[in-house]
Order: structure tokens, then C-alpha cells, then sequence
């Protein structure tokens, strides 16, 4: 019983180590890891090769993914203030 109660410790506090290293503020990323942190941000959209290929864009220039698949950009200003031409955000 131990075991396992030890092992439910481990993954949750795992849990928390991975959510803060593939989001969290601005230039918390490595270059290498925006691909992870992009996969992560665009799992759950139907048009997964534009959200990737943004995604990657704005996390190489602002080193921040938000968490999650939508929402959550007030974590990143970079990410969030980066628009298009016309005004809409770049980022997704």
C-alpha cells in the first residue's frame, strides 16, 4: 500500500513539473521543447498542421506556450500581443 500511495505521489508532483515546463511565463522554454509544448497546445484542434506550424512560429520567438489546447494567453504576452496584418492573433 505504501507502494502505491508513494507512486501516486511521484505522478502528481511529475504532473505538475511538466504543465510548469511546457507552459508558464515568457522565454520558459527552450527552442528544443517547443515542438512538445506545440503538439500539446494543438491536440485538440481539427486543423493541426496550421496550429503547428503557428504555434512553433510564435513559441521560436517568444520561447512560452500557454497551457492547455485554448485559451490561457494572459500567460504568455508575448504570444498573446503578437498579431496579423489585419489584427487577429497570430498565435493559437
Amino acid at each position: 500500500m505504501t507502494k502505491f500511495v508513494c507512486a501516486i505521489l511521484l505522478m502528481l508532483v511529475m504532473a505538475f513539473a511538466i504543465k510548469d515546463t511546457y507552459a508558464g511565463k515568457e522565454g520558459s522554454l527552450r527552442p528544443k521543447e517547443c515542438a512538445t509544448a506545440c503538439a500539446l497546445r494543438c491536440s485538440a484542434t481539427q486543423y493541426k498542421e496550421a496550429c503547428l506550424t503557428y504555434c512553433n512560429l510564435c513559441c521560436a520567438k517568444c520561447l512560452c506556450v500557454p497551457s492547455g489546447t485554448y485559451g490561457h494567453k494572459e500567460e504568455c504576452p508575448c504570444y498573446n500581443n503578437w498579431k496579423t496584418k489585419k489584427g487577429g492573433p497570430k498565435c493559437p
